[in-house]
C-alpha cells in the first residue's frame, strides 16, 4: 500500500467512526485493534465489533493493572463477546520489580525507564504484529488526549510500517461519555498503566522509532 494520505484524511474528515472503520475493512483484511482498557475504552470495542464482530482485539496486559480494571476487561470481553488475544510480557511483573527494584521514573533513570517500557509494552506488541502481521491497525487514539497526538490525523503511518486508523480521532471526550451513556457501556474507575508517568503522557506504543 502506497497511499496518499493527505487525501485519505481529507476524504474521511468528516465520516463517521463507523465509516472509518468500514473504509479500513475494505482496503484489507489483515485488520487488528488494540485495547488497554482504560476508562471508557468500550466505546471504541462496542464501535469495532458492531462493524466486525470477529474483529481480533489485541490486548497487550502488562500485568500491572488495577482489579477493578481486570474486573471490567472481563465483563467486557464476555458481554461484546470479543475475538480477545491477550499478550504478557516475558517476565513477570515480581521478578521484574525484583531485578528493577520497582517501576523507573523516567526522570530518575530515563534508560532502566526505556527498558522497561520495552518489555511490558513495545515486546509483547511487537509478538502481536509478528503473529497477525496486520496491514492496518485501528486504534482509539484521539487527538485532543496529548500534544503528540494532535500531530497525528485519523490515518497515518506507525513507524513498524503498519497503517494507523484512528476512527475517534477527532471525537471529544464528552462525545466518548455520550456514547458510553448511550449503549450503557461499562468502565472502569481505578486504572494504572506503569509506563506512563501522567495522564497525558504517551506509553510508546505509537511513538516506538
Amino acid at each position: 500500500m502506497n497511499p496518499d494520505l493527505q487525501a485519505i484524511n481529507a476524504a474521511l474528515r468528516d465520516s463517521s467512526p463507523e465509516e472509518i472503520v468500514r473504509w479500513a475493512l475494505e482496503r484489507s483484511q489483515r485488520v487488528i485493534t488494540t485495547t488497554s482498557f482504560s476508562p471508557n475504552s468500550a466505546a471504541m470495542l462496542h464501535l469495532v465489533t458492531r462493524v466486525k464482530p470477529d474483529m481480533p482485539i489485541v490486548w497487550v496486559d502488562s500485568g500491572y493493572n488495577m482489579p477493578d480494571a481486570y474486573q471490567v476487561a472481563q465483563q467486557l470481553i464476555e458481554q461484546l463477546h470479543l475475538n480477545i488475544h491477550v499478550f504478557n510480557p516475558a517476565m513477570s511483573a515480581e521478578r521484574r520489580n525484583a531485578l528493577m527494584g520497582g517501576i523507573p521514573h523516567p526522570a530518575d533513570n530515563p534508560e532502566l525507564h526505556q527498558e522497561f517500557t520495552r518489555q511490558v509494552k513495545l515486546e509483547p506488541f511487537q509478538r502481536a504484529l509478528d503473529q497477525f502481521k496486520p496491514e492496518i491497525w485501528l486504534t482509539g487514539i484521539r487527538r485532543e488526549e496529548t500534544e503528540f497526538r494532535k500531530t497525528l490525523d485519523i490515518v497515518t503511518w506507525d513507524n513498524r510500517g503498519v497503517m494507523r486508523v484512528a476512527p475517534l480521532f477527532h471525537w471529544t471526550e464528552q462525545d466518548v461519555l455520550d456514547y458510553m451513556a448511550r449503549f450503557d457501556l461499562p468502565t472502569c474507575k481505578h486504572y494504572f498503566d506503569p509506563t506512563k508517568v501522567a495522564d497525558n503522557a504517551e506509553c510508546g506504543l505509537h511513538t516506538a522509532a
